[in-house]
């Protein structure tokens, strides 16, 4: 990806699958009716397809929506899911690990060594 949020960004990743043939008006009905966000809050939103090899992210800038999309030609997104995370259809992400769920890397299996981290900022959910 060429850029990344800024200051007070969020990711927020959908845990219940999107059909795929959304874009922008469709999946804008997601993050307003099943995640209860503004769309054009500028934060981040992630969707995947009901086989994990499908992706889009929804984001608002100054001047409208981005539609970024990628499917794989083999293997799955894996999701770092967490129970929370399944009740409530959605979960907050830093963007290290957007990256690495991009990137094949399946977070389980992942030890995130001790840094320091200034107070109120996001913390990653693997350790």
């Amino acid at each position: 990806m060429i850029f990344g949020p800024g200051g007070n960004v969020s990711i927020f990743l959908c845990t219940t699958s999107v059909d795929m043939r959304k874009s922008f008006d469709g999946l804008s009905s997601v993050v307003r009716q099943h995640m209860r966000h503004d769309p054009t809050s500028g934060h981040f939103f992630v969707f995947t397809n009901k086989d994990r090899n499908r992706l889009k992210i929804l984001v608002f800038d100054r001047h409208g929506f981005w539609v970024l999309a990628k499917r794989l030609e083999q293997g799955r997104f894996h999701l770092p899911l967490t129970e929370d995370a399944v009740a409530t259809g959605q979960m907050a992400l830093p963007w290290e690990e957007l990256m690495c769920m991009i990137e094949g890397i399946d977070l389980k299996h992942v030890r995130r060594l001790k840094r320091y981290s200034l107070p109120g900022e996001k913390k990653s959910s693997f350790s």
